[in-house]
């Protein structure tokens, strides 16, 4: 997902590898802060795959940015990647959340509305945190407050993932 998040953003412009991260790092710090480490191997990947291109550029100070740009290639691969997404990618919420931010960049609403349809279908199978004899437990089920709690805050936010999807879809 740093690789799409990568090429969604660089699909807006040029950016520094300072200004990138920051951005990166906004959509999904909380969750899964970008380090250097992980961030500028990332970069360096797709521009040895020819993704992206880079420069460097003079800095405020004495270092050199290096300032990011998507390749036609790389446009290509955004598209397919948001086009295509894998299983993981739709049902885990921080992976999906992160091609739901690029997914207007899709042309074809047909597209776009395709991966909607694949999140809507895994959000309508049942599913818990929790289980008993193979059946999904619910809220009232559960007798730990926090297991409770889990279940509720999970239940309300998947209800509204729901129906805005049904909303976006009609």
């Amino acid at each position: 997902m740093l690789e799409l998040a990568i090429l969604g953003f660089l699909a807006g412009g040029p950016l520094h590898g300072y200004e990138l991260r920051r951005r990166v790092a906004a959509l999904s710090g909380h969750t899964r802060p970008v380090s250097d480490g992980s961030l500028y191997p990332a970069i360096n990947r797709l521009v040895k795959a020819g993704l992206l291109r880079q420069r460097t550029e003079p800095g405020a100070s004495a270092a050199q940015r290096r300032v990011l740009t998507l390749t036609d290639s790389g446009r290509a691969e955004l598209l397919r990647r948001l086009r295509e997404p894998a299983g993981h990618d739709i049902t885990d919420s921080t992976r999906y959340f992160t091609i739901l931010a690029f997914l207007s960049l899709l042309p074809d609403v047909a597209d776009q509305h395709a991966v909607l349809r694949r999140r809507l279908e895994f959000l309508e199978q049942p599913a818990s945190f929790f289980y008993d004899g193979g059946q999904p437990l619910h809220s009232r089920d559960v007798d730990d407050p926090y297991r409770r709690g889990m279940l509720v805050i999970a239940r309300a936010t998947s209800r509204a993932e729901r129906a805005w999807l049904h909303e976006i879809l009609s």
